[in-house]
């Protein structure tokens, strides 16, 4: 039970390290591969970046452009001389067995709220491939730190309320830069609390220092495997902000198309997806 709704607020806070996901590095880019790989990565948003800008910015909402270019700059700023230098330290310090465990470990803990979005959204063919990988990674894997399930063909796929709200008819969203975290829009804005108290552990997790300190190396996690596309980000566009948000509005288009098609029917002829920040 949440004993303290402040817990999420200062969890808001802690979230500042989500600025790197806002800020370095392009929306993540669905792939018919395995959680584990990194090929064609770069590949990928260098196709979705070759459009021609002023057509990917009609396809953009963009109504409250002015603001979000000021959430913009303040999200880089975090990012660029706190963020960054913690996620290349970090990456500096860990062993990469490790490093990579440790982001194994929160993709299983983050497959909770997927599941439960799977399950609003009556996907219930890729809730049972979700549930076995939580089951599989928890037990055979050692709470997460080694990814069984990749490897015996369960993909990883991530869903959440804001994928929900859209499958119940709240598609269209205008787009919205999120002090903290991002690139995001009101729909996708009003999911994030649904996830973190209603399907994540998080709030379960006391004492509550320890619960900030578990949900902070969550945030630095992910900016440390971001790192490694830092150029690719840097070359794609000129105008990063333009970049951001049409790489975000289309990636999560693409989501709200993909997930109408996820029955088995329509698994016989295709594959799971995998997101590239779970790698």
């Amino acid at each position: 039970m949440i004993r303290r709704p402040q817990g999420f607020l200062f969890a808001l806070l802690i979230g500042f390290c989500s600025t790197a996901i806002a800020t370095s590095a392009p929306a993540p880019v669905t792939i018919n591969t395995p959680a584990t790989s990194h090929e064609s990565y770069a590949d990928k948003v260098s196709d979705t970046t070759g459009t021609d800008d002023a057509a990917q910015s009609a396809d953009a909402k963009d109504p409250y452009e002015g603001l979000n270019r000021a959430i913009f700059t303040f999200n880089d700023k975090i990012d660029q001389f706190i963020m960054k230098p913690i996620a290349r330290f970090y990456n500096a310090i860990m062993p990469k067995p490790l490093n990579q465990g440790v982001h194994n470990f929160y993709n299983n803990i983050g497959t909770l709220p997927t599941l439960a979005n799977d399950l609003l959204q009556f996907n219930f063919y890729q809730a049972a491939n979700d549930s076995w990988r939580i089951i599989i990674n928890t037990t055979v894997g050692v709470g997460g730190l080694f990814d069984v399930a990749t490897r015996i063909n369960l993909k990883y796929y991530s869903n959440d309320f804001g994928l929900t709200l859209a499958s119940w008819g709240y598609e269209k969203s205008n787009y919205l830069v999120l002090p903290f975290f991002g690139p995001s829009t009101p729909r996708d804005g009003i999911g994030i609390p649904v996830d973190y108290f209603a399907f994540s552990i998080y709030p379960y997790i006391y004492p509550q220092s320890t619960r900030y300190q578990v949900y902070g190396l969550s945030i630095v996690d992910r900016r440390a495997q971001i790192l490694k596309f830092q150029d690719v980000l840097e070359e794609a566009s000129v105008d990063r902000y333009v970049f951001m948000r049409n790489a975000y509005m289309q990636h999560r288009a693409h989501q709200i198309e993909e997930n109408q098609h996820l029955s088995y029917s329509d698994r016989e002829d295709s594959q799971p997806v995998a997101e590239i920040k779970n790698q």
